[in-house]
């Protein structure tokens, strides 16, 4: 319904100008009145500038696939030279703090619902987010009304009240462009191409205990979510469905926000495809298997460069057990932390072993948004970089590996894009002011 606003009211804005001008003759402000074309800016003012905690990845063109030999001989990665257009990337992994501020604001919106706190703007309900923000959650009147979200009796313990993980369901929505551009579905209406779906959104802390078989991680299962210390450690137990709908949020969050500044919106956040994690991950040294450049996983001092399985499974010797603040070791030459190693990294392309040799030279990429109902086969996503628990030979930048969309791990977590504008495109430095 938004979406459908906002094309409203620029339908609105722009008859408005027609009609005044054609009536009138009063020349659009700005434009001179001459006779020729000079050109019509946006009404809008300018959108987002440099995203908070995200660098610039500026285009370039590099060897796609292995920089030594194919050790495995799947021929899953053949080496290919392709072009990659510029973007923004996360400087690190997205961690528990960032991904529960997603958690509280969806709990937040479903628990105003509940309590009325909404506003009706065309008939459309709104959250009220100054009256969300005064929810007392330890009022049992206000408890009582959230019934629904809470857990069930017989699943309590000591009869404690509690929020139910299982209810908290962000509604995902977003126009399907992909559809859309089929040359088969030109015509059809526009709602042909709206995809929504409700996704729940917390994380699965019990992974570091399915894991892994006769081992004790319950430790991790109870804090790691939880606990302060692990904030900005990066997010895991998050499947590929739950992370695309984080990315939904996050643009809807943003463009929210400049709406009510009267801003242009952006485009969306998502995650990287597999051609621009390898392209980022290597951060413009193009033959290098790993991101800091060498061949090997030390340094001439013997320090461990990434945060991996050394040896025959010495954990804690790269300086954590599990995983590691989101932004330890030193970046790449891109800006970007732990490409290779802490959490291996969902991408948007789904894993096909011989999609090397078919795709496109120019931002390559295969998708395919698998149903439910889809084969396993069809579910499969690439998954790049390796993570604490992985041998070296994951952490190299081209190696390619998969899970499935609807799985959650303790060792996959993710990190997001978006495509903006930039300046000096053609010629300049191909940076975005900020």
């Amino acid at each position: 319904m938004r979406q459908y606003l906002i094309k409203f009211t620029g339908a609105l804005v722009l008859l408005t100008a027609v009609v005044s001008c054609g009536k009138s003759g009063k020349k659009t402000k700005g434009v001179p009145d001459d006779g020729q074309v000079h050109g019509v800016a946006p009404t809008t003012k300018p959108g987002l500038a440099k995203p908070l905690g995200m660098v610039y990845v500026p285009p370039g063109t590099f060897h796609m696939g292995p920089s030594d030999e194919d050790v495995t001989y799947a021929l899953t990665a053949r080496n290919k030279q392709v072009s990659i257009q510029g973007f923004w990337m996360d400087a690190t992994e997205i961690t528990n703090n960032q991904y529960r501020q997603f958690v509280y604001w969806t709990r937040d919106s479903l628990a105003a619902k509940l309590l009325k706190y909404v506003k009706t703007v065309d008939d459309v309900e709104y959250v009220d987010w100054k009256k969300a923000a005064t929810i007392k959650w330890t009022d049992k009147t206000v408890i009582e009304t959230l019934n629904p979200l809470i857990v069930p009796p017989p699943d309590r313990i000591n009869n404690k009240k509690s929020l139910d993980p299982e209810k908290i369901v962000y509604q995902v929505e977003y126009f399907d462009l992909k559809e859309a551009a089929k040359i088969e579905n030109k015509g059809k209406p526009r709602s042909s191409f709206l995809v929504k779906y409700a996704e729940p959104i917390y994380p699965d802390t019990l992974v570091w205990m399915r894991d892994f078989s006769y081992s004790y991680n319950e430790p991790m299962t109870k804090k790691y979510f939880y606990h302060e210390a692990f904030g900005n450690y990066p997010v895991v137990g998050v499947t590929w469905k739950k992370a695309t709908a984080f990315c939904n949020w996050r643009t809807l969050y943003l463009n929210n926000f400049l709406d009510k500044k009267g801003r242009a919106n952006e485009s969306d956040f998502r995650l990287p495809t597999e051609a621009q994690w390898e392209y980022a991950a290597r951060g413009g040294r193009s033959q290098a298997p790993f991101p800091w450049g060498g061949m090997y996983l030390r340094n001439k001092k013997g320090c461990i460069l990434a945060n991996f399985k050394p040896g025959r499974g010495n954990y804690p010797e790269d300086g954590g057990f599990y995983t590691v603040r989101a932004d330890a070791y030193w970046p790449n030459d891109f800006g970007l932390y732990n490409m290779s190693g802490n959490v291996a990294e969902w991408t948007s392309s789904l894993y096909y072993e011989g999609s090397y040799n078919f795709q496109h030279d120019m931002n390559p990429d295969v998708r395919y948004n698998a149903k439910d109902s889809d084969p396993p086969r069809m579910k499969r996503k690439v998954v790049r970089g390796g993570s604490w628990k992985d041998i070296g030979y994951f952490l190299q930048v081209s190696t390619r590996t998969y899970d499935y969309q609807d799985t959650a791990k303790s060792y996959i977590g993710f990190r997001t894009v978006i495509d903006l504008p930039y300046f000096g495109q053609g010629g300049g430095s191909g940076k975005r002011k900020p």
